[in-house]
């Protein structure tokens, strides 16, 4: 990650609208990560991350904000909400799953890139186990037999084997062409082990990602079954299974852990759904317990996981919370310790839904124009419709429930739903949206009060 600050703000300003003070935030820390890489060994250990903590109402970008972070440096990352967890001894999960999910996600990360990798290797082979089903005995194999068989071109097994290899060349060729995709091939496949048993334990096997496949797949027989299927299908399982022998898992693994370890992201949301001491009834009674079992996590231990020990010391943790009710001072003071850097993100007024409507490069309207375009339909919309829709959002905002950015969608989806359900239509091949289309379509849901507050 070699990207300046400013650099990563300008990619964040590509996708979310405003909130620099919160991007600044993020930008920096996420520079300090590439720092901490060049400082001596024996200080590199000692730095430790600014962990943030995002203030503001839902649907102003605070999750966005953090899964565009994690793509910009190919980061693992993961989301998950602190009122999903309980204090140990309660029923609901453990905060250490947090990592494990963690690591899971990194392998499947790195797994993808090895695959990519070698993708044409593995298509190669698959091909050519492919020809080998369909012209048995007619792969040209090295060694002695084989060299003697194609030197002697004089001799009946020379004619053989060039007969041979320009039939293996033409059924290549007309394999490659997909002409071959629909003949039916017999094929050896593995066969999948139905689970047999649950395995019950009071440390809980399946919070830690493990399964009796895990725990005794080595030590079982591998079982085999023959299948007939057609040769596009059969290329497609025998190209998994050239990749998976071509990529060495243990590799992954190691690169995944490194991964988490150094450049993980765990995005925090609901914080403030866990903050105070509760009043000793219901599922409150665990709020100070579980940011007692999260702590260790945040200020750096050593988590169990399938793949071996992962330490969290360098972990980067963007937690996010609305904090009506609560204020990060409710936090318990060893936590509110672990989140050095605070930031408030402002509610999004007309002006900000107008922007968030067609200048990121996810913008809902671009994603409309998209979804229509597919049925050969071009989708317009004149900048009056643009600041009619914006200013419906932040009116229904102001009198019902603020969900930010979110109000969009259920706009743009009530104004497009005609349409959406009509298409494909031979004679429908142009849409414009302007002003007065949007006021008509939706003047009774804003008129009545008890409907816009169920609808919008």
């Amino acid at each position: 990650m070699e990207m300046t600050p400013q650099q990563i703000v300008r990619e964040l300003d590509k996708y979310i609208i405003g909130q620099d003070e919160a991007k600044r935030a993020v930008a920096i820390a996420l520079r300090n990560r590439w720092r901490r890489q060049l400082v001596p060994d024996d200080l590199r250990e000692e730095i430790m991350p600014n962990n943030i903590i995002l203030i503001g109402p839902t649907g102003v970008g605070k999750t966005e904000l953090a899964r565009r972070l994690a793509k910009l440096d190919s980061a693992p990352f993961i989301k998950v909400e602190a009122s999903k967890f309980t204090e140990v001894g309660y029923v609901g999960r453990d905060v250490e799953s947090i990592v494990r999910d963690l690591v899971d996600q990194a392998v499947n990360m790195v797994r993808g890139e090895r695959m990519e990798q070698v993708q044409e290797s593995a298509r190669e082979q698959a091909i050519e186990r492919i020809l080998d089903l369909l012209l048995p005995g007619s792969r040209h194999e090295s060694g002695d037999g084989g060299e003697r068989a194609t030197d002697k071109r004089g001799t009946a097994g020379g004619a053989e084997a060039a007969r041979q290899k320009r039939s293996r060349s033409k059924m290549r060729r007309l394999l490659l062409e997909g002409q071959l995709d629909d003949r039916i091939v017999e094929l050896e496949v593995a066969s999948e082990l139905t689970p047999m048993m649950q395995v019950i334990s009071p440390v809980g096997i399946e919070e830690m990602g493990l399964s009796i496949q895990d725990l005794f797949g080595p030590f079982l027989p591998r079982k085999n079954k023959r299948r007939k299927m057609s040769v596009a299908e059969a290329v497609m399982l025998l190209l998994q299974e050239e990749t998976q022998k071509l990529i060495d898992m243990d590799d992954v693994i190691h690169e995944a852990v490194y991964r988490v370890e150094e450049t993980g992201i765990v995005f925090l949301d609901e914080i403030d759904k866990i903050a105070g001491e509760g009043d000793g009834m219901g599922p409150d009674v665990s709020r100070s317990g579980v940011q007692r079992d999260l702590l260790p996590v945040i200020e750096g231990t050593n988590v169990i996981t399938k793949y071996g020990m992962v330490r969290t010391d360098h972990i980067l943790f963007i937690a996010s919370g609305a904090f009506h009710l609560a204020k990060p001072a409710d936090l318990i003071p060893e936590l509110q310790g672990r989140f050095p850097i605070r930031v408030e993100l402002h509610s999004l007024n007309a002006r900000d839904f107008e922007r968030i409507l067609v200048e990121p490069r996810n913008a809902l309207i671009k994603q409309y124009i998209a979804l229509l375009g597919a049925e050969g339909v071009t989708l317009t919309f004149t900048r009056g419709a643009v600041s009619e829709i914006a200013r419906i959002a932040s009116e229904a905002n102001e009198r019902a429930e603020n969900i930010g950015a979110r109000r969009l969608h259920t706009i743009l989806t009530i104004l497009l739903e005609d349409y959406l359900f009509q298409l494909p239509d031979a004679k429908l091949k142009a849409i414009r949206i302007d002003k007065k289309m949007v006021m008509d379509k939706l003047r009774e849901v804003i008129a009545d009060e008890d409907l816009s507050r169920y609808v919008l």
